[in-house]
């Protein structure tokens, strides 16, 4: 459990008892105790099963100091409820006083502890200095940040004088413990909230679901976590673009107890009296927040009820679930698009192994205006290319006779490397796309893919945009961003003023004609141990495949979370010489890149294969 640590002196055993899901109680040795000298973190606990949950022993009555600390971090890593055995491991004071649920705090190994000052034993109390190298850190929201530097906190410890027990009388808020056992303890979850800040929200239709990724306890009612996780609202980074369609204080009624779906995957989810009265409408909006929330977890919830003072306020299932909301993975792409040897924008279906391209419907597909990296609307109605010296931004409908025009956005950057990035679609039909000329390098924004290009407002930008890809829900964007010879992978928060009435710089948009303004903010990063990121792609929610590499290190291509953690799934398998990649918001279509090889893919479970010649490789936005 807490795994092992080396110390000096004579060693106990230590115990810890495993329950299996089945019933079955398992007994197993952990890591012997030390009794006395310092603590020194090593290696944590390796995985256990999936179905197997973990509890800590209590202290024994003559446990030392230094035993007593053991014992606590090594409660930190078990699978009780409400931390009830590591109370045990503190005076009643400070068990009052310890609130767990504050923080997480997840280091490189397990932390160690050293006696600080070591032989005060005597004296009735003793401190132990805990430490280690701090990776990320999880918040009361359950929020997932990468960290770094050193962690240094201070556990008081005082001997009773009755009884003669050493007990823990000064703890630091949180818990803590090594990477390995975060990764046994916790998962990675997206709860779902409603896009607010977009073009789209001004117009009737089903909202856009957004992602807000969160780590639960794996083993602790995960179901019940995640439903008073959804309810209690979005994370900070969120909160300002997203909505929810539960009403202010609606929470899970006093009596609910743990929340399992049934044998015909129904999940019913009683709510207190604020949710009593709620029309159908928003009803369903709300049992579509559960439903997309809750759709990984297992077992499966195929339907949602949703009660209040005992009465049923709605009902909605998987599969009437796209006339409520919409998800951007939801959504298959009907082709994959590249640029072909002759720089004409051509597609193949995405949904077989045909590998014969066919120029694109238009002026895009005829070859006339020669292309380096194009995009396509999530519709697949429009493209955008960018022509071959990327001092030209184009625009054109893919329909046979379409017309190409002037272009709608040009650089003047000196090369090809200064002047317009890839572009990209969102799903409210914008086209994003970066200049990098250093004399002048900003982020612009096309409305509805024409029109007037609007610069987006970069507050905190630390360096120059190389690549952009905006998320389907239009409130999230991910920029390659080089200062120097690094390059970083950051992702920022879309915010606009001035539309569905709300206030801009100079009154509501619709009274004073005045475009909206677009700001990028709160900018983090998602790969801070990349130092050169060379390609990226949305896939997914809240996912992204990122090829770059580690100083010193090679070329790899890996998913990552949008909040910087790196997702327990299989790893894309190594290509060398990737120039792009791209990959649907639906996770069965393969990955695509352009290689030393052309064009290639990655099918699921297999191996990287050729497709044809080509260069820039997109699925639809």
């Amino acid at each position: 459990m807490g795994g092992e640590r080396a110390g000096r002196g004579r060693r106990t055993p230590a115990r810890m008892i495993a329950y299996a899901t089945s019933g079955a109680v398992l007994l197993t040795g952990c890591a012997s105790m030390p009794d006395s000298g310092d603590l020194r973190g090593v290696e944590s606990t390796p995985r256990q099963d999936a179905q197997v949950r973990v509890f800590a022993m209590p202290p024994s009555e003559d446990a030392s100091p230094t035993q007593i600390v053991q014992g606590f971090l090594e409660a930190l890593t078990s699978d009780d409820p409400d931390y009830r055995t590591a109370r045990q491991y503190l005076t009643a004071e400070a068990a009052e006083a310890w609130k767990p649920e504050l923080s997480t705090t997840v280091l490189a190994d397990g932390p160690g502890a050293q006696a600080d000052p070591p032989g005060r034993e005597e004296t009735g109390e003793v401190s132990f200095t805990l430490t280690g190298d701090k990776v990320a850190t999880v918040d009361a929201q359950q929020a997932y940040a990468s960290a770094t530097g050193p962690y240094d906190k201070l556990v008081r410890l005082t001997q009773d004088a009755k009884s003669g027990q050493w007990r823990i009388a000064g703890v630091p808020q949180g818990v803590v413990m090594g990477k390995s056992d975060f990764q046994r303890n916790y998962m990675s979850v997206s709860k779902y909230y409603f896009a607010s800040n977009t073009m789209r929200a001004a117009v009737d239709g089903p909202p856009m679901a957004v992602a807000d990724p969160v780590y639960v306890r794996s083993h602790v009612e995960p179901t019940t976590q995640m439903v008073r996780s959804l309810l209690g609202g979005p994370t900070t980074w969120l909160d300002p673009v997203v909505r929810s369609g539960f009403p202010e204080g609606v929470a899970l009624h006093e009596d609910a107890g743990p929340l399992a779906a049934d044998d015909r995957g129904k999940l019913t989810v009683p709510l207190n009296g604020k949710a009593a009265g709620t029309g159908t409408k928003q009803c369903k909006e709300m049992a579509a927040q559960l439903l997309f929330t809750l759709r990984n977890l297992s077992p499966a919830v195929d339907e949602v009820e949703l009660r209040a003072d005992g009465k049923q306020l709605c009902s909605l299932t998987q599969e009437a679930i796209g006339t409520v909301a919409d998800r951007g993975s939801r959504n298959s792409p009907g082709y994959l698009y590249f640029v072909d040897g002759k720089h004409r924008l051509v597609r193949i279906p995405a949904d077989n192994d045909d590998p014969q391209p066919d120029p694109v419907p238009g002026a895009l597909g005829e070859g006339e205006t020669l292309l380096r990296s194009v995009a396509v609307s999530r519709d697949e109605r429009a493209a955008a290319g960018v022509g071959l010296d990327g001092g030209a931004l184009y625009v054109g409908s893919l329909v046979p006779g379409g017309s190409l025009g002037e272009p709608v956005l040009s650089s003047r950057g000196k090369s090809e490397e200064d002047r317009l990035t890839a572009p990209s679609w969102d799903a409210q039909g914008g086209l994003w796309v970066a200049d990098r000329d250093p004399a002048d390098p900003r982020l612009f924004l096309l409305e509805e893919g024409s029109g007037e290009p609007l610069e987006v407002r970069t507050p905190g930008l630390d360096g120059r945009i190389q690549a952009v890809r905006v998320a389907a829900d239009g409130v999230r964007i991910a920029l390659v961003v080089a200062k120097g010879d690094r390059r970083s992978l950051m992702i920022g928060r879309i915010e606009r003023s001035g539309t569905n009435g709300q206030e801009g710089p100079a009154g509501p948009a619709e009274k004073t004609g005045a475009r909206p303004a677009v700001t990028v903010l709160q900018m983090r990063p998602a790969t801070p141990e990349l130092e050169k990121v060379t390609a990226m792609s949305w896939t997914g929610d809240s996912r992204l495949v990122v090829v770059g590499r580690e100083e010193g290190g090679v070329e790899q291509m890996r998913y990552v979370e949008v909040d910087g953690s790196v997702p327990e799934v299989p790893q894309p398998a190594a290509l060398t010489g990737v120039e792009a990649v791209t990959a649907s918001a639906d996770d069965k279509m393969p990955l695509v890149a352009h290689s030393v090889d052309g064009i290639v893919r990655l099918p699921s479970g297999a191996q990287w294969q050729k497709v044809t010649e080509g260069i820039a490789p997109v699925y639809p936005g």
